[in-house]
């Protein structure tokens, strides 16, 4: 672990596709080092698959003070070119600030390099974030590739050329060899390199296609194509008339794709309907029927990844696969052109609202940290389907449906600002659809209540509760009542949040329904309790969730279990089971990225670390808390509730240590980054990130045709509550099918 005074480093966001060699490029990999040595803004530009991005990774992964790549090509909508910025760099925000807010507190006083590799589509949103990033940060350096420059002033352009020709033959033979073939460095190799113009990307297809075809028996078909180009026939022309060695690229692409079989052709324009990576279960649903069966997707697949138009990737969320912006490109065209693309987005649409449903019942299971981990990758997918529900007014309830099923990713995930700009842009639609509505002004509450935002919180959780009696939906009002209820506990009005809790978990049962939601409405009926000084009822309301949350396989909702156990066991004077119980609530959720579940155990920690006798170390944490607070909202909600552990330990602290040494031992805390703060709180014992889990298997949604008809199915053949998203048991005694434990088994908190 590095020293608390050095940088945190930055995260890498989506990996560039180092899966194979980096040849060549020395000379232009110095002259784009020394670039950024004299200059803060430096733009590679060049055509398509000439090999900007591996130059730029290349470099970065160097870069001394640290660097942060930043993929935009997934990215279509402006207002979310901040937002990818900071996911990308692991900046986890639960506050109602800005993204451009968070990135300058992120950066300000440090060195390091920002990577926007693929902005070209996004010009003046990128233009106008990295203006504003390098006016107030004078220590940062932003390295943009696109395919034109950003246009502001004292930017550092440098022009990537294709491949010189023996690095081309370099490459190409590299890439043979990777296949089990050797080639020698023969006059048909060389022209075949001078024909593709040492385009790199369109020698990787052609060595993609050296399985079955000889160097001079790809020399004489690429001649054939252009050939053809030059006789105007059979050509597809490119809008706006591209560059000569862009017209090379195409022709090397579209040369590739009529070596396809008609499947492989098909598969190709299908798959481009995806954002970023897909795995092989959507691949099989999204691109299946109408001339490509499900059951023969993966030989095709095979296919298109032996010649290099698909590449894949290990993940955290398990095997993944990709094609090149510019190869998406080319297959999306081929969409538009067969008048299929509308009918794919949708199915890509049905898709996610399925894996969305499906993932929502998981996350009340043993798979939650599997769901975590799936949802991260397929996020780029999750926004492209939201965005096709908005674009059509009869998809509006859709989106708004999709939105609010990602609850446990925007809350329970470390992605509220995200989560709260999509719920909003989906409640401003009327989608005619009441449940879809009801589920996001829920949401949408719950989302400002943990953001520290009040009124707006407050507002949609009254219009939930009066459309949801008007529409006489049980369920909705129970989860309004509910986070009304949670908004009253962060307020500190113990009496009414009790009551609004105790209510809406009888509601809760009423109607069979259990979940993570339900399981925290206790956990915070516990939070009451304590507060009040009924220590004996919060602990048999948490020991309840317990059970439950270990009947289910439960995670998250169990670690703010666990976080009220340890406020009853420290003020029991058992400051070691106080201890135990804190360190597996911060393992837990800091695994889920949950900053309000991290800095609330990392400030009762210090309380107890105060008590047993270490007061510089409880001051230590107290200022990594400190630290941490301002990506959450107001410390401690401006609770008196909350905030009296802080107090007590900051008093015992300063008691022990004397103001100048306590003073010190803040700032050494407030120099750790957040996973040294976490080490550090837990002695340094590994935290298990959830990454490490493996992936789920994919849904399963039922063909509803256009409308989205099949969202509703979910493993077991269970149908999930539009407005809730639990499972429903059918049986009389209301028992969940998936565990058998019945639905009753919080009636003894209630």
């Amino acid at each position: 672990m590095r020293g608390p005074l050095r940088p945190d480093p930055l995260p890498d966001g989506d990996p560039p596709l180092e899966l194979t060699t980096f040849v060549g490029r020395s000379a232009e990999l110095a002259e784009l080092t020394a670039a950024l040595g004299r200059a803060r803004l430096v733009t590679v530009t060049g055509v398509g698959g000439v090999g900007k991005s591996r130059l730029a990774a290349r470099v970065a992964a160097g870069w001394e003070s640290g660097s942060g790549r930043v993929e935009l090509a997934p990215v279509r909508d402006p207002q979310f070119v901040g937002y990818a910025v900071a996911e990308a760099l692991g900046l986890t925000d639960h506050t109602a600030r800005t993204p451009r807010e968070t990135l300058l507190e992120h950066f300000a006083g440090r060195p390091a390099l920002l990577v926007l590799d693929g902005f070209e589509h996004l010009v003046e949103a990128c233009a106008g974030l990295t203006a504003d990033l390098l006016r107030r940060l004078p220590r940062l350096r932003v390295l943009a590739v696109g395919r034109r420059p950003l246009g502001l002033a004292g930017e550092r352009l440098l022009p990537l050329a294709p491949l010189g020709e023996d690095e081309a033959v370099e490459l190409f033979t590299d890439r043979a060899r990777e296949q089990g073939l050797e080639l020698s460095d023969g006059p048909e190799v060389r022209e075949l390199c001078r024909r593709l113009e040492g385009i790199p990307l369109a020698l990787e297809l052609a060595a993609g296609r050296l399985r079955a075809l000889s160097p001079a028996q790809l020399l004489q078909r690429l001649d054939d194509r252009f050939r053809l180009l030059a006789t105007g026939s059979g050509a597809r022309s490119v809008p706006g008339g591209p560059p000569a060695r862009h017209q090379t690229l195409r022709t090397a692409i579209g040369w590739s794709h009529e070596l396809c079989t008609p499947a492989e052709r098909l598969l190709w324009a299908r798959l481009s309907v995806f954002a970023q990576t897909f795995d092989l279960e959507a691949a099989e649903y999204v691109c299946s029927g109408d001339g490509l069966p499900a059951e023969d997707v993966l030989d095709v697949l095979s296919e298109l990844l032996a010649q290099s138009v698909v590449t894949r990737e290990e993940t955290p969320a398990g095997p993944r696969y990709r094609m090149l912006d510019t190869v998406r490109a080319y297959g999306a065209e081929w969409l538009e052109g067969i008048g299929d693309a509308g009918r794919l987005r949708r199915r890509h649409r049905d898709w996610y609202l399925g894996l969305a449903t499906s993932c929502e019942l998981d996350w009340f299971s043993p798979r939650q940290g599997e769901v975590a981990a799936r949802v991260e990758a397929e996020l780029p997918n999750l926004r492209a389907a939201i965005e096709c529900c908005l674009a059509e007014p009869e998809g509006t309830h859709l989106g708004q449906y999709l939105a609010g099923s990602l609850w446990f990713c925007w809350v329970g995930c470390g992605r509220l600002a995200e989560g709260r700009r999509w719920l909003t842009c989906c409640l401003e639609l009327d989608s005619g659809y009441e449940q879809s509505r009801l589920k996001a002004l829920w949401v949408l509450g719950y989302v400002a209540i943990l953001q520290g935002d009040t009124v707006p919180a407050l507002a949609a959780l009254q219009e939930c509760r009066e459309q949801a009696e008007r529409a006489a939906d049980p369920a909705a009002v129970a989860y309004a009542e509910h986070r009304t209820g949670c908004l009253a506990l962060v307020t500190d009005d113990m009496a009414r949040a009790e009551t609004l809790l105790r209510s809406a978990l009888c509601r809760y049962q009423e109607i069979g329904e259990l979940n993570s939601n339900v399981l925290m409405a206790q956990v915070e009926l516990a939070m009451t309790r304590a507060f009040q000084g009924d220590l004996p009822e919060a602990v048999r309301l948490c020991e309840d969730v317990r059970r439950v949350c270990e009947d289910h396989g439960e995670r998250w909702a169990r670690s703010y279990a666990q976080y009220v156990l340890a406020y009853a066991a420290w003020q029991d004077g058992d400051q070691g089971r106080a201890r135990e119980l804190l360190a597996d609530c911060l393992r837990n959720v800091h695994a889920f990225h949950d900053l309000l579940g991290s800095v609330l155990s990392m400030e009762l920690l210090a309380l107890v670390t105060v008590a047993q006798g270490d007061a510089a170390e409880a001051a230590v944490l107290q200022g990594a808390a400190g630290r941490i607070w301002p990506s959450v909202g107001l410390p401690l909600f401006g609770s008196a509730y909350f905030n009296a552990p802080h107090e007590r330990c900051e008093a015992l602290a300063r008691q022990a240590l004397g103001d100048a040494r306590y003073e010190e031992c803040v700032r050494e805390g407030s120099r750790l980054d957040r996973a040294e703060a976490v080490a550090r709180a837990l002695g340094h014992r590994g935290v298990r990130p959830l990454d490490a889990l493996p992936a789920p298997r994919g849904p399963v949604p039922q063909e509803g045709g256009e409308g989205g008809q099949g969202v509703g199915s979910g493993e077991g053949g269970q149908a999930a509550d539009r407005t809730s998203g639990s499972a429903r048991g059918g049986a009389a005694g209301g028992r969940d099918n998936r565990s058998g434990r019945g639905r009753g088994a919080t009636r003894r908190g209630h």
